[in-house]
This record gives C-alpha cells, sequence and structure tokens, in this order.
C-alpha cells in the first residue's frame, strides 16, 4: 500500500480534524506527509488552526494507530481510498461534506456511468419487493454498466442487492461501521457474492464503536455515490427519508414509488411525493426519461472530425465524448472528459456560439446532424 496512505489515514483519526480541515492543511503544507513533519508552531501559524487541533494532530500515536489500520487492511483484502485518488467516487467528491476517506472491500469500480441508490423500509411488502426487482431488471436489462448502491440492511436494501447479485450487475452495499464486522450478520453470505462484482464501502475505521448516528451518516454517502435515489417504500419516518434529504441537498434527483392512503409502508413515499421531495416514478422507463438515460443510450454513426479543423484540444475532447451518446447532460459530459464543471460550462457556450454543439432544456448537449 502507498507509503503516502498512512498519513492520509492518521489525519482522520485527529480529534477535532474533519475534512475542511484537513483540505486546508494540506492546501498549506503540500501534503498529508508534511502536516506531520511540520512543527506545532508552524501547525498553529496556519490561519485556523489553534493550539488545541495543533496539539491532537502532533499525537505521537496517530501514525502508530494508521500503521495499524493498514495492517487490517492488508490482512483484510481491503482498501483505502483518499479523496485525492482516481479510484474515489467522483460523484461523492463533488459533495461539501464528501469523507477524506472511503475504505472499501471487493471488485468495484466506482464511477460507473450509470448508477442508482435503492432505499427503503426494513419490513418491505410483496408489492414493493415486486416493484424493485422489476425496475433493476428493467434498468439493467438495457444499461448493463448499472451500479446498484444501497446499505446491505434488511428488506428494501437487501433485495436490490440480491437481486443485482442475480443479474450480474455490480452492487455496493455502504455500511455504517468498519469492515472488520458485518451488520446485519445474516447477510454475511450475500456481502461475499456482492464482492465478486461490487462489496463493501464505509468512511468508518476498524474497531470504531457502532452508533446510530453511523447509520444516518452512511445514508449521506450512499445519496452521495449516486446519479439518483429511489425510494422503493419507507414509513413517514425512516432511514430512507434521510437519503432522500441528503440526495436533494447534493442536488441529485429522487424518485419514489407511489402507495395506497393509509399504508404505514408507503406512506414516506406518499409524503416525499406530495412535498415535492422526490419524483413519482412507477417504473425503470420514468426513471431512464428523468435521467436522461434512454436518450443516451442511443449511439449514432461517428461524426467526421475532419469538419472541425479549428478545434482546440479541450473542444475535441468535447466533440469526441458527444459522439458517444446521441445527448448529454453537463455531468456526464463532466464525468467523461475530466473537464471541471465551471470551465466545461464556458467551454460549451462558446461551442454553440460556434455552431459546433447543440443544446437542449436541463443542460442537454448533442451534436448537430450537418
Amino acid at each position: 500500500m502507498d507509503s503516502e496512505i498512512m498519513y492520509q489515514i492518521a489525519l482522520t483519526m485527529a480529534k477535532g480534524v474533519g475534512v475542511h480541515t484537513i483540505k486546508k492543511l494540506v492546501s498549506s503544507l503540500g501534503s498529508e506527509r508534511k502536516v506531520f513533519e511540520c512543527s506545532r508552531k508552524e501547525l498553529e501559524s496556519i490561519p485556523g488552526i489553534g493550539a488545541a487541533i495543533a496539539k491532537n494532530i502532533k499525537d505521537p500515536q496517530l501514525l502508530k494507530q494508521a500503521e495499524r489500520e493498514i495492517h487490517f487492511l492488508e490482512k483484510a483484502g481491503a482498501k483505502a481510498i483518499p479523496f485525492n485518488s482516481e479510484a474515489y467516487p467522483n460523484r461523492m467528491r463533488e459533495c461539501i461534506d464528501a469523507p477524506y476517506i472511503l475504505y472499501s472491500k471487493g471488485d468495484m469500480m466506482m464511477n460507473s456511468d450509470h448508477i442508482i441508490g435503492v432505499v427503503g423500509t426494513r419490513k418491505m411488502s410483496s408489492y414493493g419487493k415486486t416493484i424493485c426487482e422489476e425496475i433493476i431488471t428493467s434498468l439493467a436489462h438495457k444499461h448493463p454498466d448499472l451500479t446498484v448502491i444501497s446499505g446491505l440492511a434488511y428488506g428494501v436494501d437487501g433485495c436490490a442487492h440480491k437481486k443485482a447479485v442475480e443479474l450480474g450487475i455490480q452492487t455496493i452495499g455502504v455500511v455504517g461501521h468498519g469492515l472488520d464486522m458485518l451488520y446485519p450478520a445474516r447477510h454475511r453470505a450475500l456481502s461475499y457474492k456482492m464482492m465478486e462484482r461490487g462489496g463493501i464501502v464505509t468512511e468508518f475505521r476498524s474497531k470504531c464503536i457502532v452508533d446510530k448516528k453511523n447509520f444516518v451518516s452512511r445514508n449521506r454517502i450512499i445519496a452521495g455515490m449516486c446519479d439518483v435515489i429511489l425510494v422503493v417504500e419507507s414509513g413517514e419516518k425512516g432511514g430512507a427519508l434521510f437519503t432522500a434529504e441528503f440526495a436533494n441537498s447534493y442536488d441529485k434527483d429522487v424518485c419514489a414509488i407511489p402507495g395506497r392512503i393509509g399504508d404505514i409502508y408507503s406512506a414516506g413515499c406518499n409524503k416525499l411525493i406530495k412535498s415535492h421531495q422526490a419524483t413519482m416514478v412507477e417504473n425503470a422507463e420514468e426513471i431512464e426519461q428523468l435521467m436522461n438515460w434512454d436518450i443516451t443510450e442511443t449511439k449514432q454513426p461517428n461524426i467526421n472530425i475532419s469538419r472541425f479543423m479549428q478545434l482546440t484540444d479541450q473542444e475535441k475532447i468535447i466533440v469526441e465524448a458527444l459522439q458517444m451518446g446521441d445527448k448529454m447532460d453537463m455531468n456526464q459530459i463532466v464525468r467523461k472528459t475530466q473537464i471541471p464543471f465551471g470551465e466545461l460550462s464556458s467551454l460549451l457556450f462558446d461551442m454553440e456560439m460556434k455552431d459546433i454543439v447543440c443544446s437542449a432544456p436541463g443542460n442537454i448537449y448533442f451534436l448537430p446532424k450537418h
């Protein structure tokens, strides 16, 4: 494992040091290693870093604890994925409260083109099970790269993971504890199957105290890693509603399956729909339409780039990305080109003025057919 990871893990272990403080320290000093190599006085001189935080960072036990965590990860066949890693989920990186490090176990790719989070009650009805399985099956049939993310809990979570495993598509379980345990234990066999194509992700290191608030925290990661959240069934209160709330705060799309009036398992979904916190959907096709997945899958013949002889290097990258699909939204183009959102917006505006690209409502872009 990369030696730099020890310093990255150690920083997350420092008392009172959150992700924003870590970013400030690294920005000021250049790397996590230099944070530990500099003096306490140098740390205190950084704006916003007081004596208490500097003292906590200089705790000699931190690096020893981080080293023990690395040994655990190596023995468990797990990985630490820091914020600056290419393997870190790009969608999560855009969220203001993204964890500085994620821990994972399995064989997964967290930046596939189509990612849906499926959440809901632990006491799922037969109606909910049928709808959940039908939607995942239909989406997987049209989008073989589909990734299904959930929380590995009983009910809707377990149903979504099991159906994804059955279909042979990637599925990722986000848990509220370290990788030295699994909750609920009854899903251990399921987790092993998930690791063949997908696996387990957490922000919590081994031997951490399992607390109720951990599971609320993990819900934000489910929301952050996805393109869209689907709430299948939910009571008037529950973790699924927290996930939907996080998704809305991240400007993600949220969908909910409607249910009968008075049905306790649908009260949460109906509430989300009625309060305009979720779009009502009844099938996979409606999710595809909402996400523009139905139109991005239609391939068009390659356009001869030679007619764009005056393109800059970045414009060529954008054109080549748009050739991969009939239409794409801004987020999809960012993922395909790795051009920052603000810079991409300016480039697309200039390209539209030069008749290189066309736009449609909803920040949708496509190549002109001429």
